[in-house]
């Protein structure tokens, strides 16, 4: 499995349980190894072999509209 680093924009999340919500929705992705929130910049790091479809979906899910961050 080829760890990468995808950066995405989140919206939503205001405090620590919405990181553990987050979060949790994205262990139950196949390649997921951690995520990393930035709660202030509206950004997240998600290193793991995952698709960035299925974060997108799986953030967008529990309440955290999520787009793919280009560059």
């Amino acid at each position: 499995m080829t760890i990468t680093e995808t950066r995405f924009s989140v919206s939503g999340m205001k405090c620590g349980g919405c990181v553990a919500r987050a979060t949790e929705a994205l262990a139950k992705l196949p390649g997921f190894v951690s995520a990393q929130f930035d709660l202030a910049g509206k950004s997240a790091v998600i290193k793991g072999g995952v698709d960035a479809q299925a974060v997108i979906k799986a953030l967008s899910e529990v309440g955290y509209p999520t787009e793919l961050k280009g560059g």
